[in-house]
């Protein structure tokens, strides 16, 4: 039985480019791919083409999601960035790891069954988005400012994001015909081409011109993986989300300990508080389960048992804030979702990590390299210590859940280390709050941890949440403050919830980001 399609996205653009492909009688990966290569245009601050990406693809009847690790590993020889007293943040020096995400792509519409559609036809609207232009959103300014402070950005991020020493302004149009030709050149002789010819030797010719190791046998071998998907079974809910080196674990970890203790939740304080501290807990194990999947141990296999759950949550103190020493990663990214009209559902998510990744474009390529390095350690004896063909540890984590009752959710956002704070807000609140899901995201949130430029690592609270319980969280001793509301720095969340009989399905966008969600 066909049903009907959805599609969530952070930008518009790209919602419109998945569901033209999905009315196109394309599979929810097809439009996906669609909406990732428009996305990259038109929320060039938030991700490119050459960060990283994972995938979970749920076709009806199956037991579990196929897992996709798209994530690339460091460099063959990073001695260089061995010898410095630390990563950069920016520059050729903190491009160290491959771009997994078109390998994503390729591997995704490689396993899909029901796909069929050409490459011409899957990267058409990204092709005229940049080649023909798109206004430049409020999102997309704001990011531009914050790089122009950046010294290590190269000239080709300067004559591109940077016309005539102007910064981009809202509402002027922008255009990037040489990342229009990327996409004609993958269109013409597939997605491998982002990796082997004269345009991946042009890229690393920049990359080196830069500083950053990365050669052309590192671009050659970036592979992308399947992966057996991380789960954790709730009260008549099953979670999935992406294993090591994702940040998936610390969020199947959070949301096992607040069902451990929803039933004494009853306030608005009580469900973040219990959030905040079920954070707390999982984010304390980092340094043993945040890591390349050949560093971990035992802890991590165990972390999702009961018994780890059990001891985590009853660590947590509901009338009691423990001290908070958290310091944030930032990040910028997108989370999408897909459902087909055979029910396929995609939960999907790339990034370059931080706005404009590395800061380094590639002038024949018109986009940026990611700056996922940064999340490496030079200290040998740390979990993430920087060696050769290394993982780094990665925050996005798209995730997905089936109920018992026969509904499938994925759902996701941006927001580095903030990810699993949002999903479990959103989650809880549709899943056992009785929110609808466009009230689940849209209500104020808050963040736990530093953000960009920001050196403070307390809670962050939207300012109508933090008006109403307010005083609650100060008889439990939070370090809070107070944010504008419909903050961006509380990421762009989505979700899309399908039903098991002839029921419409529902989907939800942020109004923090500049994105749609549609159903048809």
């Amino acid at each position: 039985m066909k049903s009907d399609i959805a599609f969530t996205a952070p930008h518009w653009a790209a919602s419109e480019a998945g569901l033209e492909i999905l009315d196109a009688g394309g599979s929810a990966v097809e439009a996906m791919v669609a909406a990732a290569a428009v996305i990259s245009v038109v929320y060039p601050h938030m991700n490119s083409i050459a960060g990283d990406g994972f995938w979970l693809i749920d076709n009806p009847g199956s037991q579990a999601p196929i897992a996709i690790d798209a994530c690339g590993r460091s460099g063959s020889d990073i001695s260089s960035i061995l010898d410095l007293t630390e990563i950069p943040a920016r520059g050729g020096a903190s491009a160290i790891t491959q771009a997994g995400t078109i390998k994503g792509w390729e591997l995704a519409l490689k396993q899909d069954k029901t796909a069929h559609l050409p490459l011409s036809q899957i990267l058409a609207r990204a092709i005229d988005w940049a080649q023909n232009g798109f206004e430049v959103s409020q999102s997309l300014h704001h990011a531009s400012v914050k790089l122009s402070t950046v010294d290590e950005r190269n000239q080709a991020f300067k004559d591109l994001y940077e016309p005539g020493n102007q910064l981009l302004k809202p509402g002027t149009q922008f255009k990037n015909p040489k990342l229009a030709e990327t996409f004609k050149c993958l269109a013409k002789n597939g997605l491998n081409a982002f990796y082997q010819g004269e345009l991946a030797q042009s890229f690393v010719d920049d990359l080196n011109q830069a500083g950053s190791p990365l050669n052309l046998t590192d671009l050659n071998q970036t592979q992308a993986m399947l992966v057996e998907p991380l789960t954790v079974a709730l009260d008549g809910i099953k979670l999935f989300n992406l294993p090591a080196p994702t940040q998936g674990i610390h969020s199947l970890q959070i949301l096992a300990m607040v069902d451990r203790l929803k039933s004494q939740l009853n306030t608005e304080a009580d469900w973040l508080h219990a959030i905040v501290e079920a954070s707390k807990q999982s984010f304390n194990m980092r340094d043993t389960i945040w890591a390349d999947p050949n560093q971990l141990n035992q802890t991590y296999y165990q972390a999702l048992s009961p018994n780890t759950i059990s001891e985590l949550a009853g660590q947590i103190d509901l009338k009691q804030a423990q001290c908070w020493p958290f310091d944030a990663q930032p990040g910028d990214t997108v989370w999408m979702g897909a459902k087909d009209k055979n029910g396929q559902m995609v939960s999907f998510i790339q990034s370059t990590y931080w706005e404009f990744g590395s800061g380094v474009v590639m002038r024949d390529g018109g986009f940026v390299w990611n700056n996922r390095g940064v999340s490496f350690s030079l200290d040998p004896q740390h979990i993430n210590y920087l060696a050769a063909n290394k993982k780094p540890a990665h925050t996005l984590n798209p995730a997905f859940a089936k109920f018992a009752d026969g509904r499938r959710m994925v759902y996701g956002t941006m927001g580095g280390e903030g990810q699993p704070q949002t999903q479990a807000a959103l989650f809880s609140r549709y899943a056992w709050r009785d929110f609808n899901l466009q009230e689940a995201i849209a209500k104020d949130r808050w963040l736990l941890g530093r953000t960009w430029g920001d050196s403070s690592t307390n809670l962050k609270v939207e300012a109508d949440l933090a008006n109403m319980i307010g005083s609650e969280l100060d008889k439990r001793n939070h370090d809070w403050q107070s944010v504008p509301a419909n903050n961006e720095m509380m990421g762009h969340a989505g979700a899309i919830v399908a039903f098991e009989q002839e029921k419409d399905s529902i989907a939800a966008s942020d109004p923090r980001s500049d994105g749609l969600a549609v159903v048809k």
